[in-house]
This record gives structure tokens, sequence and C-alpha cells, in this order.
């Protein structure tokens, strides 16, 4: 099942993808929901982020070889982490599918991180390992734009993580897809830059879920993005970002200059 979030002119709304149509349906995926009759075409309607999330979650360093590569650019020895880490991003900065990622200005080295993104689907606190894949609801994308410059020179990621449109998610939450049997594969105007096996991560999705749900409680709609691998060249306005994970689809936006 593959739960999509649009807008056709009155409003958003949830809808199920059915190949190339959405049927409408009443209600949510995080609560009572039921089908109708109506199908639109996606030419039609508007594709919003997959969900607003009440608390937006993300995880940090946890690949390993996305450290080693980053601690190689620097000149200095990698540092694995030993525990899980989690972190926040700001909902000002999400889009859609095929909305525009707009580079500031001042900005001079933009970069992607392909992401799987697990989405809660209900009330989560105190779970173990072992039953935390029972809370969430699917899967969607994330590209984690960053603004690498910033992100070494400010004390806080606050502009370099969390700049409007920094933050594409989409473009539905699938919720049949099989964490063990993602790869990630990202492309720039069409051409592979990397593909990684999506679940390889330093702590694995449910350790984050188990571990979070210790201290808070996460609730239906809320999102963590889980990190990601290796590296990425240097973005610039009118490249295209593509980030396809196999089993969830494909999220894909352009970067503009800003105006």
């Amino acid at each position: 099942m593959r739960w999509c979030r649009y807008d056709a002119g009155d409003g958003p709304q949830y809808g199920l993808v059915e190949g190339e149509e959405i049927r409408e349906v009443t209600g949510t995926p995080f609560g009572q929901w039921e089908e109708t009759n109506r199908l639109r075409g996606f030419d039609d309607v508007r594709l919003l982020v997959p969900v607003v999330p009440p608390t937006f979650y993300c995880v940090g360093l946890n690949y390993a070889k996305h450290i080693k590569e980053a601690a190689d650019r620097n000149g200095v020895v990698p540092n694995l982490p030993t525990l899980p880490d989690v972190g926040y991003r700001a909902n000002n900065a999400l889009i859609a599918h095929g909305e525009n990622i707009v580079i500031p200005k001042d900005a001079t080295k933009v970069h992607y991180e392909g992401e799987i993104v697990a989405v809660i689907g209900k009330r989560c606190r105190h779970v173990s390992e072992a039953e935390a894949l029972d809370y969430v609801l699917g899967w969607t994308i994330g590209n984690d734009v960053s603004e690498r410059i910033w992100q070494k020179s400010d004390r806080t990621l606050w502009r370099a993580k969390n700049t409007d449109t920094f933050k594409p998610m989409g473009p539905w939450i699938d919720t049949e897809a099989r964490l063990e049997d993602m790869m990630t594969t990202v492309r720039v105007n069409g051409e592979e830059t990397i593909t990684f096996k999506t679940d390889e991560m330093i702590f694995g999705v449910a350790t984050f879920i188990s571990v979070m749900s210790q201290y808070m409680t996460l609730v239906p709609g809320d999102v963590i993005w889980m990190g990601t691998d290796g590296t990425s060249p240097d973005l610039k306005a009118g490249d295209e970002v593509e980030i396809e994970i196999s089993g969830v689809g494909t999220l894909r936006n352009r970067l503009v200059m800003e105006q």
C-alpha cells in the first residue's frame, strides 16, 4: 500500500496510489479511513510531502563509509559513534517530490544526502528493539540537503541543514517495502553517483526507535531520517537529484538559484 498526500484544489488530503492514479480516501493513514470510488490522475493534483511530522527526527552519522570519507577529506581520524545519536530538523525546510531546492545566494558548497525515512504509525514508548518496527507505518525518502561551509563554520546546523527547501521528502509512504531488501541509488542529472545497501547502518532503525522510546514518546506522523552513505559532488543550479530506494520509490528535485 502506498499513501500519498496531495492537493486537488480543495486542500490537502490523503489518497492511495494505484498505478498511475490516486484513489481518494476519507481519513488518514494514522487513524480511521475509507476508500471512495473517486480516482484522480497525478497530472490533476499537486503532490505534497506525504506527512507533516509532529516531530522531525534525524540520525547523524550512521554509515561507516560516510564517516570515513568525511574524515579523509578533513585529514582526521574517523570517529565512529558508539551510541545512537539523535538530532532534529525543521519543518520549514520540507518540500515535496518535484518541487525546487532553492540555493541561497551566499551558499557555495551544497550537497545531497539520500536517506530512508521511517514514518511512525502509532504511539510508541518504552518499546523493545524486537517490537520497534511494529510501530513503523511505512517508509518514504528524504534528501538531507546540506551547505557544508555553513555546517563547518556555524555553531549549530540552523541554516546548513534547515534552510527553506533543504528537506525534500516523498513521493509517498510505502507500507510494504522490506528494509532488508532496499538499495539506495542517487543520480545527478541522470548519472549514478552512488549506490549502497540501505540497511547497512551502524545502528539500525529498530535500535534507534527502541532507544528513543526510552526517553521520549514517538507519535503517529513522526519521521526519523536514517542518515546516508558515501559523499556527494558539489551541486549547482540546474542540477536534478534523483534518489531511488528499491521497493519505496523515487524522489526527484531540481536545484535553482535564489532570485
